[in-house]
């Protein structure tokens, strides 16, 4: 959420960041009532000045019938305008939660995903002597991935993952807590992009499960057609590890000496992919259950993009150490969500499906979930700030699964593991072959 301040001496500004997000608000109109507002505490505030004045004034502590009547009347207007004032209040809360997030100068102006810019790409598509297989294929010749068993028990869009598929799904999650939690890779890191933090990530699992009011503030509960809302008990399940990782200091006040707080956060995440109805049905590219490594950071404001650039240097990192082409790629305006900033993703190339595809995003989101969680933290002067908010993918495991299953598949059919991964499975095994 913006403050109202802000979109007052940045009208025009506001007005086109919600045209190029595709996002249709009348700024007019909610100024409008935001003067209306103002207006009413004004006079509700004389109001309530006079009936004190007037209470003040009873000789005795006991007022003249002229008092009585004039006191009456004062709270039958206070009353009057405190119902004004609530219905003008929910009118303007309705209002401001949906004016989005201005965007970065360097952000592409577009109307969709087709309009994202490539930034830089790291190696080459791979090139094979042979027809190469996709990761359903080579899932099922090695009885690694089934998507058969799980429609039949859960329904489409679950699969199950078996022997080395699971072995390799641990191993990249204890390659990137390795990574993640030690100081001297992400000191190499930071000092590549000029972020002056060398402090490593906590690790944290995290609920799965998040209050509905909490969503709400987390600009993340719409659209609700996406998510598993579980109504009797008001809550939703998680689409992604940074919905319960970004309110973890709700309402609390840190110490400037304390930032900046960074976790790296793994859980299960649950989509209903209502929107892609027909798309990527085939493999578990994209599912309605499946397990991510997110990481979420903590700010302040100055060094807010320095730390998200830190970010997508640590994504590139993981990448590069498995050797696994992709592309960096800025997402338009049209493309991005309401609460972003900025958003940088990462797209790995699929050789079983001849293209690059999305998967790592980075979304910095400057004050915009702070200020609707309270998150702030004292300066050493005292004065009090709203951090700023960056949560970004380590990996989604599936999609990274598939990249790796597809870019380092043999012609014999068997499977190499990544040389950084090896030491992770069990025996150092280094091929996954046919049983």
């Amino acid at each position: 959420m913006l403050d109202i301040k802000y979109i007052q001496k940045n009208k025009k500004k506001i007005k086109e960041a919600a045209k190029n997000k595709n996002i249709d608000i009348d700024i007019d109109l909610l100024l409008k009532i935001n003067n209306e507002k103002r207006g009413a505490q004004t006079k509700l505030d004389e109001l309530r000045a006079k009936r004190n004045e007037l209470a003040k004034s009873a000789k005795g502590g006991r007022p003249t019938d002229k008092q009585i009547k004039k006191g009456k009347k004062i709270k039958e207007e206070t009353a009057a305008l405190e119902a004004k004032l609530k219905n003008i209040k929910i009118n303007f809360n309705d209002l401001i939660i949906q004016v989005p997030n201005v965007i970065s100068d360097d952000t592409p102006i577009g109307k969709d995903e087709s309009e994202n810019k490539v930034i830089r790409k790291f190696g080459e598509p791979t090139e094979f002597d042979f027809k190469p297989k996709d990761h359903m294929e080579l899932g099922m010749i090695h009885g690694i991935i089934d998507t058969e068993k799980s429609a039949n028990i859960s329904g489409s869009r679950f699969n199950y993952l078996f022997g080395e598929a699971v072995l390799l799904q641990f191993a990249l999650i204890q390659f990137i807590m390795a990574a993640l939690t030690d100081r001297k890779i992400i000191k190499q890191l930071a000092d590549k992009v000029g972020n002056p933090f060398d402090k490593p990530f906590t690790p944290v699992l995290l609920p799965v499960m998040v209050k509905s009011e909490v969503m709400k503030k987390m600009d993340r509960f719409d659209p609700l057609g996406d998510r598993y809302y579980l109504e009797q008990d008001e809550v939703l399940l998680i689409g992604s590890a940074e919905h319960t990782l970004g309110p973890i200091h709700m309402n609390e006040i840190i110490k400037e000496k304390d930032l900046p707080i960074r976790y790296i956060g793994y859980s299960t995440a649950f989509r209903r992919e209502a929107g892609s109805y027909g798309k990527d049905m085939a493999g578990i590219l994209r599912r309605h259950q499946f397990d991510k490594a997110e990481m979420e950071t903590f700010v302040q404001a100055e060094y807010g993009q320095l730390e998200q650039n830190l970010i997508v240097a640590i994504q590139e990192y993981l990448l590069q150490r498995l050797n696994i082409p992709y592309q960096v790629v800025a997402v338009c305006s049209g493309d991005m969500g309401k609460p972003d900033f900025r958003q940088i993703d990462i797209e790995c190339w699929m050789p079983g499906q001849n293209k690059y595809r999305e998967t790592h995003t980075s979304d910095y989101m400057t004050d915009f979930q702070s200020r609707r969680l309270n998150i702030k933290y004292k300066t050493k002067t005292g004065d009090k700030k709203f951090v700023h908010m960056n949560d970004a993918t380590a990996f989604a495991m599936g999609r990274i699964l598939i990249a790796i299953i597809e870019n380092y598949q043999q012609k014999d059919g068997s499977i190499i593991i990544p040389e950084v991964l090896r030491k992770y499975m069990p025996g150092n095994i280094g091929k996954i072959v046919k049983k």
